[in-house]
């Protein structure tokens, strides 16, 4: 009996989890494919389909420039945060030297930092390098952020892999580019997609920076694209095309995570077992 009501429980826990985490995605769904006073109308199922918002955010301003921005920006990122991960993380996992342990540390705790901290440092660079309103300002400071996180998985995942596999590539007389490229990567599939997404949706999603170092629409990202959108004007908030402005940014993430979901599993857990 004990047992039956604590199944119940659980997964009475698990359904609120499951309806807190999804309705407001679910409701975000609906009400873009609503349009005039059905914006306002109260209702949790769908009874009219209208792409009108998608057609108005996708061909009026610039949110399609924004799009092609976030993509641009995040693909970048994370192409040169697995690059400079991957040799990291083998030179912090098999070669010994002096301090290995230090600078593995030092790389943890750059990303303990709160954004607001390095922002006005941060704008500084920028500044000083002339970077301000160009994709490379938000390309450099979402490397900050990203890279400490991926060398950080990597190396656990590096650590884990079998010396003799590195051992029987130096024998056959590969040089340690080709170890990293013909051996280790077709074995580190899992950190390299969990490394690789986390990184996508952390620029993805980046808005702080975005919204301090862009100072044009043809150069925002989507999220300073839809914060200006729902001030577009001052009398009248275009709920409709946030909504599908939220949608378009969101869907793609969503797909992603499904289709990786059990990559990313492996890679979380890497170096969490021992035996």
């Amino acid at each position: 009996m004990l047992k039956f009501v604590g199944n119940v429980l659980f997964y009475a826990l698990l359904l609120v989890i499951i309806v807190v985490s999804i309705f407001p995605f679910y409701y975000a769904i609906i009400t873009s494919f609503k349009s005039g006073t059905a914006l306002f109308e109260v209702s949790y199922w769908p009874s009219a389909f209208s792409l009108d918002n998608y057609v108005s955010v996708l061909t009026q301003g610039s949110f399609a420039r924004n799009l092609l921005n976030s993509l641009f920006i995040s693909g970048t990122v994370v192409f040169l945060s697995l690059l400079l991960g991957i040799t990291a993380a083998y030179a912090l996992a098999r070669v010994r030297f002096r301090g290995r342990s230090a600078i593995l540390l030092t790389i943890l705790s750059v990303s303990m930092f709160p954004q607001v901290a390095v922002l006005a440092g941060l704008f500084e660079l920028v500044r000083r390098f002339d970077l301000i309103n160009t994709p490379f300002a938000l390309i450099f400071s979402y490397m900050i952020f990203t890279l400490p996180f991926t060398v950080w998985v990597l190396t656990t995942f590096v650590r884990d892999l079998p010396v003799e596999i590195e051992e029987a590539a130096i024998v056959d007389g590969a040089t340690p580019w080709k170890i990293i490229i013909k051996v280790f990567m077709p074995l580190m599939w899992p950190a390299l997609v969990t490394t690789g997404l986390l990184a996508f949706i952390s620029a993805w999603n980046e808005f702080l920076f975005a919204l301090t170092f862009t100072l044009t629409n043809s150069q925002r990202t989507v999220p300073v694209a839809i914060a200006l959108l729902s001030g577009a004007t001052q009398f009248e908030v275009p709920w409709g095309n946030i909504m599908a402005a939220s949608v378009i940014v969101t869907v793609p993430l969503v797909v992603l995570v499904l289709i990786f979901q059990r990559k990313i599993i492996s890679g979380l857990t890497a170096g969490g077992v021992k035996g």
